[in-house]
């Protein structure tokens, strides 16, 4: 089978410099592109300032919001949590989301982070999928550390041989992760295969950074995009990432 999954920085739902409210077009955006298992970062769980300020704002949680009808199964992991409100990162999927756990893997007081992992039954693999939507540290020794927890997590409770995808936000620019988690856990990145560079996904009008990931173990890669420039400038500072990939098993 060929599996289409995505990720997206949404960037709670507004537009770059927060100028509008983009929501709904990012729902209408995503269901066209229309992948099996989404990863979503700085998902708004909550927040109770815009639901007075916007008369539109939808009256679920964001991820909930995005799925409904769609995508039948999703998990939100919960890493910022403020008077008003929460935010985290969240997986959208058309399988079944068999285990969900929230990692969290703060390495500084002022900017809470998680690791979202779930395992998908999906019908044609054998095992099942483990998935893991991050969004990682601004800054690089934190990050560092981040990713070893999330490979030291991922070798105690995950098969060597299962398969596995870990998406989202890296804030990555220098690659260190090539060589502190695909190479340890058996990773190939989407875009840049085994040696090659992950593509510029910031910012999304035209990109200059290297922040967004695909990382993927039994998988075939058919084909790899970077969703940028307009429509996907209005809805986030993020370009939107997807790819096909062929189970191998």
């Amino acid at each position: 089978m060929t599996l289409h999954v995505a990720t997206y920085n949404i960037h709670k739902g507004f537009s770059q410099f927060n100028r509008r409210m983009m929501v709904h077009e990012l729902r209408e955006r995503l269901r066209a592109l229309s992948p099996d298992i989404v990863f979503l970062q700085e998902v708004q769980g909550l927040h109770l300032g815009h639901v007075k300020r916007h008369s539109e704002w939808p009256q679920a949680p964001q991820h909930e919001f995005l799925a409904d009808e769609v995508w039948e199964n999703t998990a939100y992991g919960r890493n910022v949590i403020y008077d008003h409100g929460h935010h985290g990162n969240a997986i959208l999927s058309r399988f079944p989301i068999v285990y969900s756990h929230n990692q969290d893997v703060t390495q500084l007081r002022f900017e809470r982070r998680g690791l979202l992992h779930c395992a998908i039954a999906v019908e044609s693999l054998e095992q099942p999928l483990h998935c893991v939507c991050v969004h990682l540290s601004l800054l690089g020794h934190s990050r560092r550390r981040q990713m070893e927890e999330l490979a030291v997590r991922l070798e105690a409770l995950v098969p060597a041989e299962a398969p596995l995808i870990i998406a989202g936000d890296f804030n990555d620019w220098r690659n260190s992760a090539s060589n502190l988690i695909a190479d340890r856990l058996g990773l190939t990145e989407v875009f840049g295969g085994s040696a090659g560079r992950p593509p510029k996904s910031f910012p999304s009008l035209m990109p200059v950074f290297r922040l967004d990931r695909i990382y993927v173990r039994g998988f075939a890669i058919e084909s790899a995009t970077v969703h940028f420039g307009a429509p996907w400038s209005r809805i986030s500072d993020h370009a939107l990432l997807s790819s096909h990939l062929a189970a191998e098993n």
